[in-house]
């Protein structure tokens, strides 16, 4: 194995070429990812793919005769960081391949496997092509969408379940080199079909100009709220919620939506945060456990480290006593994009039992993670624990299942109603009696 000063501290040559990392760069960089991966994941007894034969396959590409790009080069590693199935891994690449890679300022959307476009930043293409928001991408550069994300996009996506990957290769699917145009055949929401061509302009490196705000409010029927938590990591977003609630909260009932708050592990406290003004008595968190590396267990008796683990057990989230605490009816809405600490808000919610889960299975893409260095400015994003509700049930590479399940339909979006919302709002009318 190569030493860890080499895998982390060599300092690569800079070249003014397209290919800007040698052959040998590039098997250093890989054998970072390797080892990095064998020595952190904390879901290494659920490796589903020979990790050895596909590290020996990227040394054996990047020493080919034929030279790929850098941005290639970035693509054949994240199909090899996809092989984990760790809904959180990611490979970061420096900003100079960033800055190469781009997508149209385009948000897209799964619904029913079919990709949608929800929204997209006005700027002056945009109004030449108008897109039209809801429109179904129905064919990219003559190939039909299906097609397309399968061939194209699927096997670089990294997800812990089925739905939640079809849902992020969907979101990735319109990537590429910056500038480059794709053509794409559109089906509007009247059902007439018309073509656009839109330009990969935003860089992967620059803020996303779709981004909502941490938090967003609307009031409902009957003293309701609708709380929409679109990222638990950012700061602020417990001060944003305690000014949604009020000092004294005279609701009738809260519907706290996670179904856009995905991430990674950071942002778990915000989270308890949230959920500790809507409790009155303590509450456990989920438990998590990390690999403890043993070399003396790597012998014939046990040939893996990975059944020795440092166990930590839940936490208490106690109620708030900084603000007044809400005691009335309470839904949380969830889908396959709700991941990270979303994922263990939703645990704890379900130990309160202040109300169902509504909506469809979470992405189960939960844990801390590390970002590690790999040289030459590539980061790697790994889970390093384990996490389970308190009864140590595990819940990651199966996601949390709703109480409540609400399909999301074609139809019933085109038509603009929002069917697990309408659900949340059925039961705040009539709860049960707790």
């Amino acid at each position: 194995m190569l030493s860890r000063t080499l895998l982390l501290g060599a300092w690569f040559p800079a070249l003014v070429s397209a290919q800007q990392v040698t052959s040998v760069d590039r098997q250093v960089v890989a054998a970072a990812i390797w080892s990095e991966a064998r020595y952190n994941y904390a879901y290494w007894d659920a490796m589903r793919a020979d990790w050895d034969s596909a590290f020996a396959a990227q040394v054996t590409e990047t020493s080919g005769r034929t030279p790929v790009s850098d941005v290639q080069f970035f693509r054949h590693l994240r199909r090899f960081v996809a092989l984990l199935g760790d809904g959180q891994a990611e490979l970061i690449p420096p900003p100079s391949v960033a800055a190469r890679l781009a997508r149209p300022p385009l948000a897209l959307r799964s619904i029913e496997r079919r990709p949608f476009i929800m929204d997209y930043a006005v700027n002056d293409e945009m109004r030449i092509a108008r897109p039209e928001r809801l429109a179904e991408i129905m064919a990219v550069q003559g190939i039909p969408a299906e097609q397309w994300i399968r061939d194209s996009v699927l096997s670089e996506i990294a997800a812990a379940t089925e739905p939640s990957r079809w849902e992020r290769a969907v979101t990735r699917m319109l990537e590429g080199e910056k500038g480059t145009a794709l053509q794409l055949q559109l089906r509007l929401p009247g059902g007439a079909q018309r073509g656009a061509s839109v330009t990969r302009s935003v860089a992967l490196s620059a803020r996303w100009p779709l981004e909502p705000p941490a938090i967003e409010v609307d009031t409902l029927a009957g003293r309701a709220i609708w709380v929409r938590v679109n990222s638990l990591a950012r700061e602020g977003v417990v001060e944003a919620f305690d000014r949604a609630l009020g000092d004294t909260p005279r609701l009738s009932g809260v519907v706290l939506d996670l179904r856009e708050a995905a991430g990674t592990g950071s942002g778990r406290e915000n989270g308890y945060a949230i959920l500790a003004r809507l409790i009155e008595r303590p509450v456990l968190s989920s438990r998590w456990r990390t690999p403890q590396y043993r070399p003396a267990y790597r012998g014939a008796d046990a040939p893996d480290s990975s059944g020795v683990w440092l166990i930590a057990p839940s936490d208490t989230i106690w109620p708030r006593r900084d603000h007044a605490r809400f005691s009335g009816p309470v839904a949380v809405l969830a889908s396959p994009r709700t991941a990270g600490a979303a994922e263990d808000l939703l645990v704890a919610f379900r130990n309160a039992s202040r109300g169902p889960v509504i909506g469809e299975t979470s992405a189960g893409s939960t844990g801390q993670t590390l970002l590690l260095p790999l040289g030459r400015g590539w980061l790697f994003r790994v889970t390093v624990t384990r996490d389970a509700f308190p009864d140590g049930v595990e819940f990651a590479h199966t996601g949390i299942a709703p109480e409540l399940p609400v399909i999301v339909r074609v139809d019933d979006v085109l038509a603009g109603r929002d069917a697990a919302l309408e659900r949340a709002r059925e039961y705040l009318k009539t709860p049960p009696r707790r």
